[in-house]
């Protein structure tokens, strides 16, 4: 697909979001929900290249199929559709523009009666998953899957899902629940001079604490049909799955043994959507204590990945056993879409001195070039600015209402005191948080910028501290429409 059918695809896309977002407050009437999923692989069938690292890696084989799952929901009155939304998560480590754009495209052709504009595709952030661009990485031409190949693979599948989802519609109650699990920790270590670094040693004089909070929320989604069968849940936690993110074997992560887990206990036709919350500074890496973990972890005989599984699926189970007491029939769907332009992080003369001379002594090695893009990018925003050219960013934003909760999405890898805000200042009774429900980049809070290291620097972000508050304050907005009462 070109670059310039991929823009105008992208303008045509925020003329149609701009018009869902401004439909009238959901009405109160009596409605009834219809609700389907359905699960499909993503998993290459040949070596491809990873994406999460800055170096090539080349897959040698499967540990565990990576997979897209769609949950489609419809509100109806009789005959006439009400609202409609149709939510995929993907064990991917984002979701540029033109795989969404291209699943759209499909959608609209496979399924008539659906909004494409109402379709969400997300990513668990797994950091060994096929890369899906051309150009960021040195890969093997002969033996390997090519990023463009793959990425029209994957939105076949995912397609795919989407459809089998939307078909097996039939009327179904929901319901919602809250679990605790330690999964994340914040991963910026900050020292006595005031410099932060992400993954930085804890044992060394001058570490003076973790940055930020965390959130050890596991907020659950559950859906039943008319008879009480229990047929797919969305499990939402703020933590992306990159345990192993530094392997060579293609990897859902945890979220395979979470799902394999559910199905285990609920039945092998259950569907599971890993939702990530906002996460940017968390990861299931140990911080402290790593000594005393991993001794326990190895008395228990378990691995890592069986850790943090068992840890969700026993907070999910907490969640279900209140849930499970008020399926909700009829629950309100409302589904709000709209661009949302947040201004953009300012480039600083220093920031493009620092990454130009990144790129001078990088660049000698072919072997570096995802990194030396990387800086490069600031140095050419640096010169855009300088131009009279620092355009605002513009982001899809998704609010959803279903019965009591709220789910809202954001394309970054959003820092956790952002989404702690929204929680908190939200009128829904619960509010599930989707990011990388696009492209990605970090967006980092105020004292992680001061901080720098990565995630925090200039390199790492499109948007800033400034942007984040924009972010969460029409996030709050557009969620509290949806309870007028």
């Amino acid at each position: 697909m070109t670059i310039a059918k991929t823009t105008a695809m992208f303008h045509a896309g925020l003329l149609a979001l701009a018009a869902l977002a401004s439909g009238p407050a959901p009405a109160a009437g009596a409605s009834e929900l219809h609700a389907g999923a359905a699960t499909v692989s993503i998993t290459p069938d040949r070596p491809v290249a990873l994406s999460g690292q800055m170096h090539t890696r080349v897959s040698r084989g499967v540990r565990s199929p990576v997979t897209a799952s769609a949950l489609a929901l419809e509100s109806r009155d009789g005959e006439k559709v009400l609202d409609q939304a149709l939510l995929v998560s993907c064990d991917l480590v984002a979701i540029p523009r033109s795989v969404l754009e291209r699943v759209r495209e499909l959608v609209r052709e496979r399924i008539p009666g659906l909004d494409a504009a109402k379709l969400i595709l997300s990513a668990t952030h797994t950091h060994t998953a096929p890369v899906l661009e051309e150009g960021f990485y040195e890969i093997p031409k002969e033996g390997v899957m090519q990023p463009g190949e793959y990425a029209a693979f994957l939105a076949d599948r995912v397609a795919d899902a989407a459809a089998a989802a939307w078909e097996a519609r039939k009327p179904s109650k929901v319901g919602w629940g809250l679990g605790h699990a330690v999964v994340a920790q914040n991963r910026r270590s900050v020292y006595a001079d005031g410099r932060a670094q992400m993954y930085g040693p804890t044992d060394r004089p001058d570490f003076r604490g973790i940055e930020g909070p965390e959130d050890q929320g596991v907020e659950v989604l559950f859906v039943w049909d008319a008879e009480g069968n229990l047929r797919a849940t969305a499990v939402n936690v703020a933590c992306p799955s990159q345990e192993v993110e530094g392997e060579s074997t293609v990897d859902a992560d945890f979220w395979h043994e979470v799902r394999e887990s559910l199905k285990a206990r609920h039945g092998a036709g259950l569907v599971v959507l890993g939702w990530t919350g906002a996460a940017g500074d968390q990861s299931p890496h140990l911080m402290y204590r790593k000594r005393a973990e991993e001794r326990m972890r190895s008395l228990r005989k378990r691995t890592r990945l069986q850790e943090l599984a068992d840890r969700i699926v026993a907070a999910w189970e907490e969640a279900y056993q209140g849930a499970r007491q008020e399926q909700v029939s009829g629950a309100t769907l409302a589904h709000r879409a709209e661009t949302l332009e947040l201004p953009p992080r300012i480039v600083s003369e220093a920031d493009a001195a620092s990454a130009a001379a990144k790129v001078e002594e990088l660049s000698k090695d072919p072997a570096n070039r995802r990194i030396v893009l990387w800086h490069q990018a600031v140095v050419d925003r640096r010169a855009k600015q300088e131009s009279g050219g620092a355009d605002p960013v513009p982001i899809e934003l998704h609010v959803l209402r279903l019965g009591d909760v709220a789910i809202a999405t954001n394309p970054f890898e959003l820092y956790t005191q952002f989404g702690i805000q929204m929680k908190a200042r939200s009128r829904a009774l619960q509010t599930f948080l989707i990011q990388l429900a696009g492209p990605g980049s970090y967006l980092p809070t105020a004292p992680a910028v001061h901080g720098g290291g990565y995630s925090a620097i200039a390199e790492s972000n499109e948007v800033g501290p400034e942007g984040g508050q924009v972010l969460v304050d029409r996030t709050v907005e557009l969620i509290d429409a949806l309870w007028p009462e």
